[in-house]
């Protein structure tokens, strides 16, 4: 049997469809109604043909993109444009490099998910928290490709390096309308409550061009962090440039200054394809969990609970207020504290941001958890650099304050085990 792809279903379809219209243009003279009868009951074949032929569309919670509720008609159009300038591949000749990481935001997040090893990027500096000592040497950042006639950078001797993976992009809006202050009220620096965990917030310096939210709050001339694998971008306008600048050598207003040269130079992007881009990022929905009336979903997440794991990764989380209304006070559930936690040795990997520890990782968020596989070629690749190649693996690698729950989640039976991996996997 002749085997069609979806592509050739596509163009067969927009064929049968418009034919009805084409022979009435053709014709671009009064027909007598017999004939409209025919044509339309034609195109309702055309049309009944074709919801057979074609595949049919994903259903909402199979999807990590799509919008947010309650967007306006000019929002909904802001977020289309945003769509666009992430999907956009940039060339030298459109401001690539000359040195750069990717050439567009979509390679590395596909489908708006998590990255894949392929697309993992170094970042490189020190061990302790007095600043990145390498920022004249390339740094934080390692640019490892260039365009002809360049050489991709190398780690500076001296300096330490950790290998991140592109997280998820969904839902972080929701994340960044987090109130500052609820976020402190989660922090436990001291372990005061005894239960081995203290959750701390990364204090970063801010860039220029950033300029903190009215109800943020202050340490010592530092903002909280909250995006990023250290924590180590205050909002969606620094983690975006930044990427921008450091992942693919294009320069904004925002960051003027070459990573290759170090000088200032005109922009290569205009100021309202990152505001749109910004935009895009803070509407993007968030996951949407599934077969949530399960047995075993049900029973998963009650072991998640039972064994701590719901001490770092909070289930729910509020926002506050918004310039976004449809982000304005709403409950949501990421499963994160958006702090720094301490994971033991075996995820120290000698490299900090800001004030975090080099064996200190925000705390992952979990929605999304179970679509992961659909940007990562079918199989998982999980933490901060992908080593953990399934949920089992990656809970082997929580030491340090995750170290109770992990033996935990080790003296439960098989069917408790694979109970609350099954709710994971509904996330």
């Amino acid at each position: 049997m002749l085997s069609i792809s979806n592509q050739s279903k596509y163009m067969y379809c927009t064929v049968l469809v418009g034919m009805p219209f084409y022979f009435q243009q053709k014709i671009r003279k009064p027909m007598k109604p017999i004939y409209y009868l025919c044509l339309l009951a034609f195109g309702a074949f055309a049309i009944t043909a074709c919801e057979k032929l074609l595949p049919a569309a994903p259903e909402e919670h199979e999807v990590l993109d799509g919008t947010i509720e309650g967007l306006t008609g000019t929002e909904n159009a802001q977020f289309l444009r945003g769509d666009l300038a992430f999907t956009r591949n940039f060339t030298p000749a459109t401001g690539l490099g000359p040195l750069f990481v990717s050439n567009s935001c979509i390679s590395c997040h596909a489908g708006d998910g998590k990255g894949h090893p392929f697309t993992n990027l170094v970042r490189f500096g020190q061990t302790d928290e007095t600043g990145n000592k390498f920022i004249a040497h390339g740094g934080p950042q390692l640019q490892n490709k260039a365009i002809p006639g360049f050489s991709p950078e190398n780690i500076p001797s001296g300096a330490s390096h950790a290998t991140f993976m592109a997280p998820a992009n969904t839902g972080l809006g929701f994340l960044e309308a987090v109130p500052d202050a609820d976020i402190l009220k989660m922090a436990d620096p001291d372990d005061k409550d005894g239960d081995g965990i203290s959750g701390v917030p990364n204090w970063i310096e801010l860039p220029d061009f950033v300029k903190p939210a009215t109800n943020a709050i202050s340490k010592e001339g530092r903002y909280i962090g909250r995006f990023g694998r250290k924590a180590g971008a205050h909002n969606l306008l620094n983690q975006t440039v930044n990427a921008y600048n450091q992942d693919m050598g294009v320069v904004t207003t925002y960051s003027p200054h070459d990573t290759y040269t170090g000088k200032e130079l005109d922009p290569e992007v205009p100021n309202v394809e990152v505001e749109d881009l910004v935009f895009y990022l803070h509407t993007l929905k968030a996951p949407i969990q599934r077969n949530t009336d399960a047995a075993d979903v049900k029973a998963g997440k009650q072991l998640f609970v039972n064994i701590q794991c719901g001490t770092c990764h909070r289930p729910s989380l509020k926002t506050g207020n918004s310039y976004i209304k449809a982000l304005a006070y709403k409950e949501f559930f990421p499963y994160t504290d958006l702090l720094m936690h301490d994971m033991g040795k075996e995820l120290d990997d000698n490299y900090t941001e800001g004030t975090a520890k080099t064996s200190e990782w925000r705390t992952t968020p979990l929605w999304g958890l179970g679509l992961a596989k659909n940007s990562q070629g079918g199989n998982l690749f999980l933490l901060h650099d992908g080593r953990a190649k399934s949920i089992e693996e990656a809970i082997s690698y929580h030491g340090g304050e995750a170290q109770k729950s992990r033996e935990k989640y080790k003296a439960l039976n098989t069917t408790e085990q694979q109970q609350l991996i099954t709710f994971l996997e509904s996330l």
